[in-house]
């Protein structure tokens, strides 16, 4: 009865495993049925590197460079505002902070993940894009500076969590080694065991969620087409652009949303696949 047991649970998770690859598949499987008829149609290179987006104009065009480019910088400088300020502060609550102070702050933390988007990009329209007018002198706040700050905040609670569960996985035996021979326990922290939990801390960095973010981007970045990116002027993203025009579209115009989604799918994979790779390739050395 035992192993009969056991053998049935292995059969439930073996399907369950099953299923969610089947919806990763179902998923890729269905962008590109229906994303690559408009490339095929416009061309590969007019598509990826054309700068003009005009999908309701009488002779219609189909370029995303400016949205690649501005998904691109935004989730850079998102991750280059927000890894910094999320890894101290896991470093902090992981090993400095006080039993009362860490509840307290982790509860911070959670209360910041369960936030919606759509509030992140309220409070943003309504304070942080007059807020950039106001002290850059600019005709708009608006802008891919605001979808920058935006995006790092919303990305703090993933790299916070996971990086203090890495930093806490770590074992005891490794810091009180290097305790034992003189060093000090900042030394401690930042040499033996950020280096030992940088796998998970490497999780940590929420690309996914920086560069697939659509509703607080489009109430901020100003949402502008055919506009290179630029940190004061109006920007659309990839996803802001699915989002915008999905309800009405039709014909090639939807084929060519749907093939904006499949660049945006390929390129979270390429990401995800590098730093994979990455990661491996520093655990092997």
């Amino acid at each position: 009865m035992k192993k009969t047991g056991e053998f049935i649970v292995h059969v439930i998770f073996f399907l369950l495993g099953l299923i969610t690859v089947g919806c990763v598949l179902l998923i890729s499987g269905y962008l590109v049925v229906s994303g690559i008829p408009a490339i095929r149609e416009i061309g590969l290179w007019n598509f990826l590197f054309g700068k003009v987006w005009a999908s309701t104009a009488a002779e219609p065009k189909f370029g995303i460079l400016p949205f690649i480019l501005t998904s691109v910088y935004g989730t850079a400088g998102a991750i280059l505002l927000g890894v910094p300020v999320g890894f101290l502060t896991a470093v902090y609550l992981a090993k400095l902070a006080p039993p009362k102070v860490k509840s307290m702050m982790q509860s911070a933390v959670s209360l910041l993940a369960g936030i919606p988007s759509v509030v992140y990009g309220l409070v943003g329209m309504m304070v942080l894009v007059p807020g950039i007018r106001k002290v850059f002198h600019v005709p708009d706040g608006a802008s891919l500076l605001a979808a920058i700050i935006v995006l790092a905040i919303m990305i703090l609670p993933s790299i916070i969590k996971v990086t203090v569960t890495a930093l806490e996985a770590v074992p005891a035996e490794y810091e009180d080694a290097s305790l034992a021979l003189g060093a000090t326990p900042i030394e401690t922290y930042f040499r033996v065991s950020v280096p030992a939990a940088k796998s998970g801390i490497a999780a940590a960095v929420g690309v996914g969620r920086a560069i697939g973010e659509a509703m607080a981007v489009m109430m901020v970045s100003g949402n502008a087409t055919s506009r290179m990116p630029s940190l004061f002027e109006s920007v659309r993203f990839l996803t802001t652009a699915v989002a915008s025009e999905m309800s009405y579209s039709s014909g090639l115009q939807q084929q060519a949303l749907f093939s904006i989604a499949l660049v945006l799918f390929l390129f979270i994979m390429l990401i995800n696949a590098g730093l994979n790779l990455l990661l491996k390739r520093n655990k092997e050395g």
